[in-house]
This record gives structure tokens, sequence and C-alpha cells, in this order.
């Protein structure tokens, strides 16, 4: 019998690990308290419709996120779907409603931000239904179709090339140490070294490029001989493994750490490399999500001074319980509001450019002279700001592109591909322990990354996601035969 890190048999049915008088708790705080606790907060807001609607979006957000908090099974992907639900779409939002104010200006008229509420809603709602349908979809009979695998001679040649990829940004940037400063450094640097004005086309996908290929394969190298050494005892026995393993950490603490990287991309690599060393593990599941909401509410904000060197940052004060909630990376609502407003302005929808844009992100201006424009850009500068770090919600790209109902068809194909992606985890790291398990790593970059596709703009997201798909395409094969496969 297989023992997993969690110290249960293989095959043994999961177990609830909050016990009752810990779950009520747990319901209680997320679904009740917290969001009554934000509304009851003294503030200029209204409360009208919108403010009612933004209450009834946290609660539901909160009782989807405990189901998945308490549920027997791990559901990575749906997990952090309704952590970032409950926390960009709800209780940052009813903050800001609350205390009357916006961290990106909201141009449109209160019927525009309660209709954006209302999609965010109906949208979950979606999300939901397709879940449940992927859970009542029979299973394939038959033979099963062959699981991907990791090749052992290509993923060290991954390792090597993440090596080298990684020495080539931190060598062009000037050594470690800028890497430890700000983002705002980081950024002035990449621009130093492509000779171009921040701001460009050109510049913008070249360092988008040098930086993309410099920390997204030691990310994935490192989470591929993570789960060789978690599930092989030979392979912790391994100089071979082992060397280069503490390698690719050292180096993910260069050009990952949370100083110098947007903070969800630094959340991504976190969630992965958890669910990559915990597998199986109930506990650290359940952990990260409810851990999740602390995080996001009392690191998240603050965190914020290290995107600027020392003469831009600003200090953190305030006299309100709900003031860092009210921060650029909680402007999903206002932006999907200013989107709808973009629209109703003479502007349309698109119908499938910006999406087709994200997904061909790879083809250059010069031969696509008309490629849309980043979504969240596109709408800022139509608010008159030329800031490149507005968000773009998945909510906004799909209702810009294809109105209310192709929103809803999009959401509920979500949901429908998380539920099956989900349950084919967990069939394939209970049944399939191996230490070649390509699926045992893929889904928890998914899970981690989710936050980065949920917040937009998708144009901005597609450019690492396209950089692991190369990665993961490259190092995992179909073929099983015993001298290429990890053990």
């Amino acid at each position: 019998m297989t023992i997993d890190v969690a110290g249960r048999g293989r095959g043994a049915p999961g177990r609830a690990v909050l016990s009752r008088p810990l779950s009520v708790p747990l319901i209680g705080g997320i679904v009740g308290i917290l969001p009554l606790a934000v509304a009851a907060q003294p503030g200029e807001g209204v409360r009208d419709t919108t403010f009612w609607f933004q209450l009834l979006v946290a609660c539901y957000a909160g009782v989807r996120l405990c189901a998945m908090v308490l549920s027997g099974r791990r559901r990575l992907i749906q997990g952090a779907f309704w952590l970032f639900c409950y926390l960009a779409m709800g209780i940052a939002p009813l903050a800001q409603s609350v205390l009357g104010r916006e961290p990106t200006p909201v141009l449109g008229p209160r019927q525009d931000t309660q209709l954006a509420t209302t999609l965010v809603l109906c949208g979950m709602a979606a999300f939901d239904v397709g879940a449940l349908l992927a859970r009542h979809r029979p299973s394939p009979r038959g033979a099963r179709r062959p699981a991907a695998t990791v090749h052992r001679t290509r993923l060290y040649a991954f390792v090597a090339f993440s090596y080298a990829a990684s020495g080539l940004l931190i060598a062009r940037l000037g050594g470690p140490a800028v890497f430890f400063t700000s983002r705002q450094e980081i950024s002035e640097s990449l621009s130093e070294v492509s000779g171009a004005v921040p701001g460009e086309a050109a510049s913008e996908a070249g360092n988008a490029l040098l930086r993309g290929f410099g920390t997204v394969p030691v990310m994935l190298a490192l989470l591929f001989l993570t789960r060789w050494m978690v599930t092989s005892r030979a392979a912790r026995r391994r100089p071979g493994v082992l060397l280069p393993w503490a390698g690719l950490l050292a180096l993910n603490v260069i050009v990952n750490n949370p100083i110098s990287n947007p903070r969800y991309w630094f959340l991504t690599v976190l969630f992965a490399l958890l669910f990559t060393l915990f597998p199986r593990s109930p506990v650290m599941y359940r952990a990260a999500l409810a851990l999740g909401v602390v995080i996001a509410l009392l690191v998240f904000p603050f965190s914020d001074r290290f995107r600027y060197d020392e003469e831009g940052r600003r200090p953190v004060e305030t006299d309100s319980l709900l003031e860092p909630l009210v921060v650029k990376d909680y402007d999903q609502v206002g932006m999907l509001a200013n989107t709808i407003t973009y629209a109703r302005d003479g502007n349309g929808h698109t119908y499938g450019r910006q999406v087709a844009g994200a997904a061909l992100f790879f083809v250059p201006r010069s031969v696509w002279e008309g490629k849309p424009q980043d979504t969240g850009f596109l709408v800022g500068g139509w608010m008159g700001t030329d800031s490149a770090n507005l968000s773009s919600p998945l909510w906004a790209e799909l209702w810009l592109d294809f109105g209310p109902l192709g929103m809803l068809g999009g959401f509920l194909a979500v949901g429908w591909l998380a539920g099956r992606t989900d349950a084919r985890y967990v069939r394939r790291t209970v049944d399939d322990p191996s230490p070649g398990n390509v699926l045992a790593v893929v889904v928890p970059v998914i899970a981690g990354y989710s936050f980065i596709l949920l917040r937009g703009s998708l144009l901005q997201a597609a450019g690492r996601m396209g950089i692991a798909l190369l990665c993961v395409a490259f190092v995992a094969t179909l073929r099983d035969r015993p001298a290429s496969r990890l053990s």
C-alpha cells in the first residue's frame, strides 16, 4: 500500500479535516460576520440597490467558498475562483460602496455600476451551473486515455534551459540585487535594457518576453522536480536531482520574489508550489483557501509599498478599517462598470476581437495592423488615463466581446471546464501517484494563475500562459517507455 504525504493509505476515503465546532465559525465568519461588519462601517456611500446587490454578491461567494473549504474533495480551480470572487468581486467592492470611494474613477452613472454588480452575480451563478453539469457527466467507458507524463531526458534539458533563461534575465538587469528593490526599479531596468521608451509597443513586447522566459520556465522546472522528489524516495537521495532543485529554488527566490513581481504572480507561484508539495493533503488545501482570505485582506494592500522606489512610496495612513481595500488591486467591479459605459458611449461590442487578440498575442502588430489593444488600456484611454495597470476582469472581457448572453455562456463553459479539470486532477493524483504525472503540476499552476486570468486583462495574462504551454508541451509525452520515465 502506498502512503501519501498526509499519511493516509492510497484509496482511503477522504475525511473532513474541520470538525463541526470549527466549521460553524468559519461559515459564520465568511458568510455573515465579515460582510455585515463591512456593511455596518461608517462611510459616505449610499445604501441603494447597488449596495444591497454587492452585499448579496459577497454572501453568495462566501457560501460557495465555504463549500470549497469544507468539501471532501480538493477542487483547486473552483476554490481559486470562489476565493477571487469573494475578495475582489465581493468584500472589496462592498467596502468601496460603503466608503463611497473607488480605486479607479467610475465615469458612468450609478445604474452602470448596478448593472456591473448584477453581471458579476449572474456570471458566478453561470459558473456554478457549469460546474454542476460537469459533475453529472458520465465517466467514459473502455480503455483509459494515456496520461501525459514527464520525459526524463527532456526534463533535464528543460532544467538547463531554465537556468540559462533566468541567468540571462539576471545578467541583463545587472545582477540579483535589482530584484530586491521595487517593481518600479525592475521596469526602469527593463526599459534601459531594451533601449526604448517605456510604453512603446516594441519595448513592452520585448520586455514581456524577456521577463516571461526568465520567470516561467524556472518556476515550472522547480515544480516538476518537486513533484519527482515528493513522490520518489530514490529521487530524494540523488545528487542529480537534489542539486538542480536547490539551484532552481534559489533562482525562484531571486526572479519570482514578491518584491519585484506583481502580487498575483507571486500568489500563482506560492499556490502552485504548495499544492505540488502536498498533492493529497486536505489540510493544506483548506488552509490555503482560508488563509487566502486573511492574506488578501491584510497583506496585499500594504505590500503596495514594494511597487515603487523610496521616493515614490506612499506611506499607509488610514483611519478606517476599510481603507486598505480601496486600492487598484480591487478595481474590478469599477472597471466592469467603466467598460459598460465605454460600450454605451458609442463604441459598442467588439464581437470576439478582444479575445482573439489575446489568443493570438504572439502575432506582431507589424503583421496584424489592426490587432486589438489590451482591454484595460483601451478603456483606460477612453477614460483619459494612460495607466497600463488597470484591470479588465473576465466579466468585462466577455461582456465587451459577446454581450450579456455571451458572457453567461462563457462562464458556463469556464465552470464546466473547471469542474472537469478538478475531477480529473483528483482521479489522476490519487490513482496515479507517479513522479512524472504532468497533471499534478499543471492543475496547481492553473489554479494559481486563475487569479490573473480573472483579474485581467486577458492580453496581459496571455504571454506567460503561452510560455507555460510551450514548456509543458516540451517536457510532456504520451509515450510511457520505462527508460524515459521518472522513478
